[in-house]
C-alpha cells in the first residue's frame, strides 16, 4: 500500500472513519442483486458508511454531481469568448516599448498597466510585461492577437487586481508567453501567465507559455480553461488553479517538472478540486500529472498523462503519481491513459470507476484508495502494476475490469493496519485479473460474490494463493473461475447459496491448456483455456450442484469467450485431469485452513 504525497491529506479524511468497522453493511440485501448487475444502487448497498470531515463525504458511491454540486460553482459564464472590437483598447507591442489607443491602459516604462475593466486587445513583440491593477467590478478582457511576450522581470501577465480576468485567444492567432528564470522566495506572481483573481482563457487560437522561473499558468481563486490551443512547459507546475482548476475543452498539452494539472486549497472543504469536462489534454510531468487537494471528476474529455518516467521507473516513497486526489477521485466519463512511475491513480479516501475508459499503467497500485474503491461502470485496463486495486474496502457492481499484477491482483488491506475488518464485494460486471501474487486478496476480512463473472489467473508459486480471505469467501450468484498453485488454493465457503467445485492436480497444468467441466451425466458445463500453468482449479456457476462429481479433461476446443480463458461450451476432450465433489472444496473462514486442513499462512 502506497501513501498520498501530501501524508496530511490522509488526516484531512475524518480519523474517527478508520475506527469504523468496514465491514459490509447491507451485504444480505445485496446477495440479491441478480448477475450482471450494474446499478450503483448495489454498491451503495455494499459500502459501510465513513465520513470525510473535509468533504462530508459518506463513501465512494457519489457520482461526479454529487460531489460537484459539494463544491465551489465555477466562476466562467458561456459567452465570455465574445467582446467588441468596436469597444476594445488596442495595445500595440514592439521591443521594450508600447502603443495604446484607448481608456484603461497606460505605459509605464517597459510595463503595460491596465487599471480598469474593459477590453484590451494585444499584438506584436514585447520584451516587457503587462501587469493588471482593477480594482472596480466587471471583467478584464486581455484578447490576445498574435503577441511574443518575453520578459525577464517575472511575469508576462500578471493579473494582480481584478473582479475576474479573461484571456481570450484570438481567432486564428498564435501567441507566445515567457516569463523570467527565477522568482523571490516571497513574490506572490510565480507564473508566466499569474493571476490572483478568477481567470478563464477561451477563444479559438493558440498559447504557447513557458514557464521559466516556476509554475506556467496559475490563479490564486479558479482557473478555467474553456477552449484553445494551449502548450506549457514548466520548471514547476504546468496549469495551477489554485481553489479549483476546471478543462471544458480546448487542447491542452503541458510537459511540467513538478504535477501537470493542480489545485492545492487545502483549507476549505468546496474547493481545491480538478474537474475534466471536454477537451484533450496530454500531461507529461516530473510530479504527478493532476494533483488535486480534494477531488479529481472526469465528465468527459482525453486525457493522457506520463507521470515520472513511468511505470518502468519503478515506485518509490512519495513518487509520481498518475492522478492524486486528497479526498475522492470520480472517472465519470471520457478516457483516462497513465503510464505512472508510482501510483496510475491515488485517493486518500474514496475512489469510483463510475463509467470512463481506463488504461493505466503504475510502478505500484493501479487504482488506491485508503477507504473505499468503488467499480460500478466503464472499462478499466491495468497493464502493469504491483497491486492492481487496493483499498480498505472493494466493491465491484458493475463495469469491466482487467487487472495485470506482479502482487495481488486486488489487495483489501487497513489504511491503519488491524483497525478494521475489511471486506470485497462482487455483484455485477466483469473482472479479469492476472496476479503473480494473490489473485483476490482481502486482509482481516471477507469476499463477498453476489454476481458478475469474474476469472483469475493465479500465482504459479506455492505462498500465494488465486483466493485469499481471512474471513473467507461466500458465492451465491454469478461465476466464478479461480486457477493457480495449490499450496494455498482455497475456494467459497461450502456453505454457500451458489455450489462450487474445486479440482486440484498433483502435477501441473500447462500454460495453454483447454479445460471442460464435465458433470456426472457427461455434459460440459464450463470451458476454458488456462493463461499459465496451474494446479489448482475453483469453478462457480448456477450450474453446479452440491453432492455432484465433477471431471476436469483436457482436450477438445472451446467456444466462443466470455472472459479471458473463459468461454462457451466447446468439445469436451478425453483426457481426465481431475475429478471433486462439489461442495466438499477446501475454504476459509476466519483466516483457517489456507492450503489445506491445519494448513497455515507462511
Amino acid at each position: 500500500m502506497t501513501s498520498p504525497k501530501n501524508p496530511r491529506r490522509l488526516w484531512l479524511v475524518a480519523a474517527p472513519a478508520l475506527a469504523l468497522a468496514l465491514t459490509l453493511a447491507g451485504c444480505s440485501a445485496a446477495t440479491t442483486a441478480t448477475t450482471g448487475a450494474t446499478s450503483v444502487a448495489t454498491a451503495e448497498a455494499a459500502t459501510t458508511e465513513t465520513t470525510s470531515s473535509l468533504t462530508g463525504a459518506t463513501d465512494a458511491t457519489q457520482t461526479a454531481a454529487d460531489v460537484l454540486a459539494a463544491n465551489q460553482e465555477t466562476h466562467d459564464k458561456t459567452d465570455d469568448d465574445e467582446w467588441d472590437a468596436a469597444e476594445a483598447t488596442t495595445v500595440e507591442l514592439s521591443g521594450s516599448s508600447a502603443t495604446v489607443t484607448g481608456d484603461g491602459a497606460a505605459v509605464d516604462g517597459a510595463t503595460v498597466v491596465i487599471s480598469q475593466p474593459g477590453t484590451y486587445v494585444f499584438s506584436g513583440d514585447y520584451t516587457g510585461q503587462i501587469v493588471v491593477t482593477s480594482d472596480a467590478d466587471g471583467q478584464v478582457r486581455l484578447v490576445l492577437d498574435g503577441v511574443d511576450i518575453a520578459t525577464d522581470a517575472g511575469a508576462a501577465i500578471d493579473v494582480q487586481a481584478a473582479d475576474e480576468a479573461v484571456v481570450i485567444l484570438a481567432d486564428g492567432s498564435t501567441n507566445t508567453l515567457s516569463d523570467a528564470s527565477s522568482y523571490a522566495e516571497d513574490a506572490t506572481a510565480n507564473a508566466a501567465l499569474y493571476s490572483a483573481a478568477d481567470l478563464t482563457i477561451t477563444g479559438t487560437g493558440a498559447l504557447t507559455v513557458t514557464g521559466n522561473g516556476n509554475d506556467g499558468i496559475a490563479s490564486a481563486d479558479g482557473l478555467v480553461i474553456q477552449s484553445g490551443t494551449i502548450d506549457v512547459t514548466a520548471v514547476d507546475d504546468g496549469i495551477r488553479g489554485k481553489d479549483y482548476l476546471v478543462i471544458r475543452d480546448g487542447e491542452v498539452t503541458v510537459d511540467a517538472g513538478g504535477d501537470g494539472l493542480k489545485s492545492d486549497n487545502e483549507e476549505a472543504a468546496e474547493r481545491g478540486y480538478v474537474l475534466v469536462a471536454g477537451g484533450t489534454v496530454s500531461l507529461t510531468s516530473g510530479d504527478d500529472g493532476i494533483d488535486a487537494a480534494t477531488d479529481v471528476v472526469t465528465t468527459g474529455g482525453s486525457v493522457s498523462i506520463v507521470a515520472g518516467g513511468g511505470a518502468s521507473t519503478g515506485a518509490s516513497d512519495g513518487g509520481a503519481k498518475g492522478v492524486t486526489a486528497g479526498v475522492i477521485a470520480v472517472f465519470e466519463a471520457g478516457e483516462l491513459s497513465v503510464d505512472a512511475a508510482d501510483d496510475a491513480i491515488n485517493a486518500s479516501a474514496y475512489a469510483h470507476l463510475a463509467g470512463a475508459a481506463l488504461t493505466l499503467a503504475s510502478g505500484d497500485d493501479g487504482v488506491h484508495a485508503d477507504l473505499q474503491l468503488v467499480v460500478s461502470a466503464g472499462t478499466a485496463t491495468i497493464t502493469e502494476s504491483v497491486e492492481g486495486l487496493e483499498g480498505g474496502q472493494i466493491t465491484i457492481s458493475g463495469g469491466d475490469t482487467s487487472v495485470t499484477a506482479s502482487d495481488d491482483g486486488t489487495n483489501v488491506t487497513a489504511p491503519d493496519e488491524g483497525s478494521a475488518e475489511m471486506t470485497m464485494l462482487i455483484s455485477g460486471g466483469t473482472l479479469l485479473v492476472d496476479a503473480g501474487g494473490d489473485g483476490l486478496d482481502v486482509n482481516q476480512g471477507a469476499i463477498t460474490q453476489t454476481g458478475g463473472t469474474v476469472v483469475v489467473s493465479g500465482p504459479t508459486a506455492n505462498n500465494n494463493g488465486a483466493l485469499d480471505a481471512d474471513g473467507g469467501m461466500t458465492i451465491s450468484g454469478g461465476v466464478l473461475l479461480a486457477a493457480g498453485s495449490s499450496g494455498m488454493a482455497v475456494a467459497p465457503s461450502a456453505d454457500s447459496d451458489q455450489a462450487t467445485v474445486q479440482f486440484t492436480v498433483s502435477g501441473t497444468i500447462a500454460a495453454g491448456t483447454v479445460l471442460t467441466v464435465v458433470d456426472s451425466s457427461g455434459d460440459a458445463v464450463a470451458s476454458f483455456t488456462t493463461s499459465k500453468q496451474a494446479q489448482s482449479v475453483v469453478y462457480s456457476a448456477d450450474t453446479i450442484v452440491n453432492g455432484e462429481t465433477y471431471t476436469l479433461v483436457s482436450g477438445g476446443s472451446v467456444g466462443d469467450t466470455i472472459l479471458g480463458g473463459l468461454a462457451e461450451v466447446g468439445s469436451s476432450g478425453s483426457t481426465t485431469v481431475a475429478t471433486g465433489v462439489a461442495g466438499e472444496q477446501t475454504s476459509s473462514e476466519m483466516g483457517g485452513g489456507m492450503g489445506g486442513p491445519g494448513g497455515q499462512r507462511p
